[in-house]
């Protein structure tokens, strides 16, 4: 019998990394519903869709997929309940949601002069995510302090409680989404958090939106002394608050990790983990491999922090996305707006990451190599 998955449109290369010998349905994640279930064995699916049983219950789906790092939208109880198989891809967007914040940094006028020049940057939540933005930063020689309550202060390099996060030149917000108690992330940075920042001071959230009070960052922003707000993900998805988007600084939809490279990986690793739960027997699975692509190459005689600007750029121009979100966005009817914020996500262009781009640059031994290494490229000799 064929083994039948039904996967998000959003989800690349199943098909190729699986071959011919499953049937393959393809379906709109945001609207999928329990009907579109009754002959699948394997639903492979994004954040945009909560699976729970009211999804699957008397379906005979027995495994689920998650093609992201957060788990918030899947009822794991239920699944362990129901005795379906569950995988999700930890780690597999890290990289990609690292790059974005760095990009977002690089875009921010001085923010890359400030840092590392002793600045510090504030860091919430010290999962896969946090972990890897810390080893960059680490790399780059930018300090920063590290604030994730729910982990023991030993295991936490650079522990900081979130007072002291927030008084940070850069805050990062990278928890997970919860509600449990003692140390809930939903609104995590309230009214009372907001009123504490100042203008100097820029915001990342490339985590969930609910981690920041929407109505109350508005509030803040309205004030002329409002820090600078990037913002990738937004309380109501897809419905983006057209007012808060045109105050903040730059606003994507939801795409940080959205790079080719990590939705591969999260596929593969899909895939692999379907393969061995369901026991079924399909061919090897294809490594993972990637495209060559041709060197980079730098331009001389910039400073490290211009040089770092020109290497982020050659692989990704935040404020494009930001500029495609504000059209989808601003002065639309408020009931297309969703759905250009879903269109945006399912056409998103295919971003390659700069980790293991090969760079040329003149002088091996030199600064622009070391910047080259710390973001995870190789660099090569160059012409002289």
């Amino acid at each position: 019998m064929t083994l039948r998955i039904l996967v998000d449109e959003n989800i690349p290369a199943v098909e190729a990394i699986l071959g011919s010998g499953v049937d393959i349905l393809r379906s709109p994640g945001r609207n999928l519903c329990r009907d579109q279930l009754q002959d699948v064995d394997a639903l492979l699916v994004r954040s945009v869709t909560r699976v729970d049983a009211n999804l699957l219950a008397g379906t005979p789906v027995r495994f689920v997929g998650t093609a992201t790092s957060g788990t918030d939208h899947v009822d794991l109880n239920w699944l362990r309940s129901a005795q379906i198989g569950f995988a999700f891809a930890p780690g597999a967007n890290a990289n990609s949601v690292v790059e974005y914040v760095i990009a977002a940094i690089a875009y921010n006028g001085n923010y890359l002069e400030r840092l590392r020049a002793g600045g510090t940057v504030g860091v919430v939540g010290y999962g896969l995510v946090g972990k890897a933005l810390v080893a960059r930063l680490s790399a780059l020689g930018i300090a920063y302090r590290i604030c994730d309550p729910w982990l023991s202060e030993p295991s936490v390099p650079g522990h900081a409680t979130l007072k002291e996060i927030l008084a940070c030149d850069l805050i990062c917000l990278h928890p997970e989404l919860t509600h449990r108690e003692p140390w809930p992330s939903y609104h995590l940075l309230g009214e009372a958090e907001l009123a504490a920042l100042a203008k100097e001071q820029l915001v990342i959230n490339a985590s969930r939106g609910p981690i920041i009070d929407g109505n109350a960052l508005l509030e803040r922003l309205n004030h002329p002394d409002s820090p600078a707000v990037v913002l990738d993900v937004w309380e109501h998805e897809p419905q983006v608050d057209a007012e808060l988007l045109a105050k903040v600084q730059l606003g994507t939809a939801h795409i940080a990790g959205y790079s080719f490279d990590a939705k591969l990986r999260a596929t593969h690793m899909l895939c692999s983990a379907m393969v061995a739960s369901l026991g079924i027997n399909l061919p090897e699975l294809p490594d993972q491999a990637l495209a060559a692509r041709k060197p980079l190459c730098l331009p001389e005689h910039l400073s490290i922090e211009d040089s770092l600007r020109a290497l982020i750029r050659c692989c990704y121009r935040i404020e494009e996305d930001d500029h495609l979100l504000r059209r989808a966005t601003l002065d639309r009817a408020s009931d297309t707006q969703a759905q250009e914020f879903d269109q945006l996500r399912k056409n998103y262009a295919k971003r390659r990451e700069l980790a293991g781009q090969s760079v040329l640059v003149q002088d091996l031994l030199g600064p622009q190599a070391t910047l080259v290494s710390a973001m995870g490229c190789v660099p090569i000799a160059g012409d002289d």
